[in-house]
């Protein structure tokens, strides 16, 4: 009989504990703001036009970035970055739930040969794929993977270094929502 009572003492002060970790979770909840992707206050800003290039990607296909009356957003990766490597199949799913509205253009720098290897072993023929430095430092891209989302009239709608899921996401969110980042869309809240 005594140990069915301690038993059920623990029990209950088993939920209590759970009861007060959940509440504890609900607060954090609240507490933390959303990340978004980290905007490096270099560039083109968003709002601005974007600056005006001409170029060719790895198929000879003229490239001309904010043209051609869609959304773009330009993924910028290296072959060597292991996030670039972990992202490409979200930006791949992203490529086809918003295809509607939005060409997703690769961008990197470096050796040629090695760029079309990456390219087959990842899969990225469905791409066009610029190999262009000044396109980088034009954008001020000093870490990877960064991306640029431009809307149809070539205006930079939302930027940032990008290491997630959440991240890549939070660009077409602070665009639809009309602020630079989502950080600045929480600071903007009373």
């Amino acid at each position: 009989m005594v140990s069915t009572v301690v038993l059920w003492c623990v029990v209950l002060a088993l939920v209590a504990v759970v009861l007060a970790l959940a509440r504890q979770i609900g607060i954090l909840y609240g507490r933390v703001a959303p990340m978004g992707a980290l905007m490096i206050d270099q560039g083109p800003q968003v709002g601005d036009a974007v600056p005006p290039l001409s170029m060719r990607d790895l198929d000879g296909a003229e490239f001309m970035p904010g043209a051609g009356g869609r959304g773009q957003l330009l993924f910028f990766l290296s072959p060597t970055c292991p996030v670039c490597k972990k992202l490409l199949p979200i930006v791949k799913s992203t490529a086809a739930s918003e295809r509607r509205w939005l060409s997703i253009v690769l961008a990197s720098d470096g050796d040629e040969v090695e760029q079309r290897k990456f390219i087959r072993r990842a899969g990225l023929e469905a791409f066009p794929y610029v190999l262009s430095t000044n396109l980088g430092v034009t954008y001020h891209v000093s870490k990877l993977p960064y991306a640029v989302l431009l809307d149809e009239r070539g205006i930079v709608r939302a930027k940032g270094l990008v290491n997630s899921r959440e991240q890549l996401e939070s660009l077409f969110t602070a665009k639809d929502l009309g602020v630079a980042s989502i950080q600045d869309f929480v600071d903007q809240r009373p």
